[in-house]
Order: C-alpha cells, then structure tokens, then sequence
C-alpha cells in the first residue's frame, strides 16, 4: 500500500494512476477521513498530556495530606472522552484502510496507458528459426506420446486439469528438481512450505481483496488454497523486524499453485502489505521483495515438448534434464 504522507504529498500522482489502471479509489474521500484522524489524535494525545500532568499532580497532593476531588472528578471525565475519541478513531481507522487497500501502486513512467494488453508495446520479438518439416502443437504430442492424460484427470478434477503420466510425470519432477538444485547451488535457502494459507498472508502478499474472485477459499476454514510460492514464502516473515545486515534474504520454494485465472499480482506491494520491515540506520523502512518464478512447469513443460520434437516424432530432453530423467535422453512415440 502506499504510504499516506506520499498520498498526501502526490493527491494528483496518485489520482492519475487510479484513473490509469482503472480503479475506483475516492482519494479525496481518504484524504478526508485522514484529515479527521489526524485531528482526532492529536486531541486524544493532548487529552492523555493533560491526564498524566494531573494525575502526577493529584499523586503529590496525596503525599502532602490533601484532597483534590474536583481534579479527580475532572479525570474521570477526561479518562471517558479519551475513550469515546479512540473508538471514533478505531471507526476511522477501519474507513481508511478499506479505502487504501484499493490505492494502486504508482506505474512507471515507461509503461503505457491502455484498457487492455492491445496497448503493450513489443520491445523486442526473437527471430524464428524455421524446420523442415510441420511441428506438431504441445495437445496433439502430448497425446501421441501419453505425457498426459485430460480424459483421466476429468475424472477426478474435472475440465481443464492435467494428469501427468509416465515420462510425462518424469519430466515434470525433473524440472521441479532441476529449478530446485540450480537455486540452492546459487545461495538459496530450500523451503517446503504449507499449501494452505490464511487470509492475513493472503492479502500480505496483494492477493486480496482485488482478486479474491480468481482465489480458492476454503470457507469452512477461511483458508485459501496457495495460488502462488511467493504467498507462503514471503510471509514467513509477516510482521517481522529484519536487521539490514540480514539481507539479501534468498528462499526458493516449490508448491502446487491453485487459481482460476493465471496472472501476476501485486509485484511491489509484498513489503508494506505483509508489514515487514527493516531496520536500517536505527531506522524502520519498508523492504522489496521480488518474487521470480524459477520455472513455471507447465509453460516449461509445453515449451520443451515443442522446441525439442523432431521429424521423426521423437522429443529430445535438453542436456541439462538428462541426469534428472535418469539418463533418458529421447523420448519415443509408443508403438
């Protein structure tokens, strides 16, 4: 979330970036109810001075033999409009917040404006390197091949879910493993995490509220099945304090990932949502967090099927996944 002093200080920033990525914040109306907490405050602190100075007050006259009914009675009255004033605030807090949660992010000045993906610009485009002969797509191998099998899936999930068979399931695990043995070689902690995460993580790592549609809740449990790696594993540290001398801080992961829509969400809100933070200089600051697929199997999956068939309808496996495949090195149409 963005900080409400930067809000502040960029209301029409910030108002053009709402309009650009087409939410519906009202940063007036935040700026209104912030406007009013503030003041509010700013009361209950004076009232709290004013507490503590007489009460120290109150506490000598006692040690002096006196009474100070009235300034008593006043502390009283003092003590239950703190009270009502911080109930207000808590009110105003909660409006706030559910405002500011909607707040995007401020787009880089490169990205351009548009309602759609028509509107992306292509930076670059690779050449294709032609074959000698008509590739096959990724369904039509799968199926010659008995990679995996939708029909059977079907049966136990539904439309839309694969079930991996034979040197299909291989090579999955053999990617999985290969994403694993790469990272950890390059100064990455290993971590299994939970699949099942709750709602605080969820919204740590900018899941909720905008996209608790694509989500799957567990609502007997308000839990979410983990759509991401990055969910579980950014929220190891939710609400932690980390020294800078800790950082950088490298996990890598593998989870299933459940969501109804792939996307990318929230890439820079991680650290402020999942409120962790670091102490740098005596001072508490906000960290980036950068979430990177080390491989997305599925795409991968489909890529090396395609890129390494060949004319005779066999499919190589790339020299890096040999050893992991157990030495397979083609894998052959049945016959």
């Amino acid at each position: 979330m963005l900080d409400l002093k930067y809000i502040r200080e960029n209301i029409d920033k910030v108002k053009k970036a709402i309009e650009n990525k087409n939410e519906k914040a009202d940063v007036d109306k935040l700026l209104a109810l912030d406007s009013k907490y503030r003041k509010l405050q700013q009361e209950i602190d004076s009232l709290r001075h004013t507490r503590n100075k007489v009460s120290k007050e109150i506490a000598l006259s006692k040690t002096e033999g006196k009474d100070e009914p009235e300034k008593i009675k006043l502390m009283r009255d003092v003590g239950e409009k703190i009270k009502t004033l911080e109930k207000e605030n808590v009110a105003l807090k909660k409006q706030i917040d559910d405002i500011l949660i909607w707040v995007p992010n401020i787009p880089h000045s490169s990205v351009p404006v548009g309602s759609d993906s028509s509107s992306n610009k292509i930076i670059k485009q690779a050449s294709i390197k032609p074959l000698s002969f008509n590739p096959l797509p990724h369904w039509e191998l799968t199926k010659i091949h008995n990679l995996v099998n939708f029909q059977k899936a079907s049966k136990v999930s539904g439309a839309n879910f694969p079930c991996y068979m034979g040197i299909g399931a291989k090579l999955e695990r053999a990617l999985i493993n290969f994403m694993l043995d790469v990272h950890t070689k390059n100064g990455y902690k290993e971590v299994f995490v939970p699949f099942i995460v709750n709602r605080k993580s969820m919204f740590g790592t900018g899941q909720l509220p905008k996209l608790e549609e694509d989500m799957y809740l567990i609502e007997k449990d308000e839990m979410f099945l983990n759509p991401t790696a990055e969910v579980p594993i950014t929220n190891l540290h939710r609400e932690e304090i980390i020294k800078e001398d800790a950082l950088p801080i490298k996990y890598v992961g593998y989870t299933a990932c459940f969501r109804r829509e792939a996307g990318s969400y929230g890439k820079d809100t991680k650290g402020r949502r999942a409120n962790i933070r670091l102490r740098k200089g005596g001072k508490l600051t906000y960290p980036h967090t950068l979430n990177g697929s080390g491989l997305a199997t599925p795409r991968t999956f489909i890529a090396i099927v395609e890129n390494y068939q060949q004319k005779d309808g066999t499919i190589k496996i790339p020299e890096a996944l040999i050893d992991y495949m157990n030495g397979i090195e083609i894998i052959e149409p049945p016959a």
